[in-house]
């Protein structure tokens, strides 16, 4: 075995072991005129739930474990996917627990209130809403060998200004979020998808409205807790109408190993 495919082989055995935490709980307020009806995450593609194609990513990738952070309309996803789901194309099953909450908490509230079901480790967090296509085998090795407390897995844009950028320093580590709005052009931006150590987790404030993205991130990053991983692939964002409409070729486009 190569160097390379050792690197990844540890990766994939991380993969095997972490509970992933899917924040599926947003109001989805921009997406209102496209789908009104239901959650965001569960916005039909192709005849599909978007979220399915997250969890079939998931299982894919070794996860055996998934948490399912629901609020808004959350009944219709917990009746939707129930107890596991079986990956198209793909062996075995991914077990799904849920968190619920009763007042919306914010990514970071929700996050937290989830640590109660989410047991292992290292947890992998993935944001609902979106999807970047890249492999997650070697975002988890990169994060083993950083030893970073967290890392945040970053796509490459043409134009960062609806996302925001992140800025890094030396050995990865991310220094400063620029607010959306702030810088266009091309840059890094957060992609969703993140590797978080349970004790630094348990460190976020209980039962509290809090945003990972605002609030927990730039604290991290201040203290050097924070590592960003530059990743290729394509990256979609579902939260408008317009972005929603390019899901199903975006999909379509996906590597066939990646999206079953």
């Amino acid at each position: 075995m190569s160097v390379h495919d050792s690197w990844l082989a540890g990766g994939r055995r991380l993969l095997t072991t972490a509970t992933a935490v899917v924040l599926a709980g947003g109001l989805g307020t921009r997406l209102r005129r496209a789908v009104a009806d239901r959650p965001k995450v569960l916005a039909p593609v192709s005849g599909r739930p978007f979220l399915s194609y997250l969890l079939d990513r998931l299982q894919g990738a070794g996860v055996q474990r998934a948490v399912l952070c629901v609020g808004y309309l959350g009944e219709m996803v917990m009746d939707h996917f129930g107890r596991e789901h079986h990956g198209r194309g793909l062996p075995g099953r991914l077990e799904i627990a849920y968190s619920r909450e009763e007042e919306l908490l914010g990514t970071g509230g929700a996050l937290r209130l989830a640590l109660d079901e989410a047991r292992s480790e290292t947890l992998i967090v993935l944001n609902g809403d979106s999807c970047f296509d890249t492999e997650l085998d070697a975002f988890a090795a990169a994060h083993l060998e950083s030893g970073a407390a967290t890392s945040l897995a970053l796509a490459h844009l043409d134009d960062t200004r609806r996302f925001g950028r992140v800025e890094l320093g030396v050995n990865q580590q991310i220094e400063r979020f620029e607010e959306k709005g702030a810088t266009g052009g091309p840059g890094w931006i957060n992609a969703g998808i993140y590797l978080i150590e349970r004790a630094v987790a348990l460190e976020i404030a209980v039962g509290q409205v809090m945003s990972l993205e605002r609030d927990v991130f730039p604290l991290w990053a201040g203290e050097g807790r924070l590592c960003g991983h530059r990743a290729t692939g394509a990256f979609l964002d579902i939260g408008t109408p317009e972005s929603y409409a390019r899901a199903e070729s975006f999909l379509a486009e996906a590597r066939e190993e990646v999206f079953a």
